[in-house]
């Protein structure tokens, strides 16, 4: 029984990876000290490179007023490898369809043990 809900999930997780058709880099920022000089400065710092994921996008049932106009709101989530770590920090640069975004993931990672679910909202800078 055990052994038929293994493999239930491996194959579950094959099918769920089937679907990906983007790659993601995540970024983090971290200190780095130049060993030469020894100072140290804030680096963007990738810590994985070229994940596999696939992006959806939802039209959200409200407006967002800008400073210049009021737009309709898109939700975006991302879907990849429930082992791959992000942190509320990380800067998530993804393409598919050849077309390069950065985000920010906005909410904590829904992990399944086929994939994991993040919300996503465009990248504005390191806090």
């Amino acid at each position: 029984m055990v052994k038929a809900l293994e493999g239930a999930r491996k194959a579950a997780r094959r099918a769920q990876e089937a679907t990906y058709e983007g790659l993601c880099t995540i970024y983090e920022y971290h200190e780095v000290i130049d060993e030469k000089t020894k100072l140290s400065s804030e680096e963007e710092i990738p810590v994985t490179e070229n994940q596999p994921c696939k992006l959806s996008f939802e039209k959200l049932n409200r407006v967002v007023q800008t400073e210049t106009a009021a737009v309709q709101a898109q939700g975006v989530k991302l879907f990849l490898a429930p082992e791959i770590a992000i942190s509320s920090n990380s800067k998530i640069v993804v393409t598919q369809n050849g077309v390069t975004n950065e985000y920010s993931a906005s909410s904590i990672p829904a992990i399944y043990s086929t994939h994991q679910e993040i919300t996503l909202e465009s990248f504005r800078g390191w806090a």
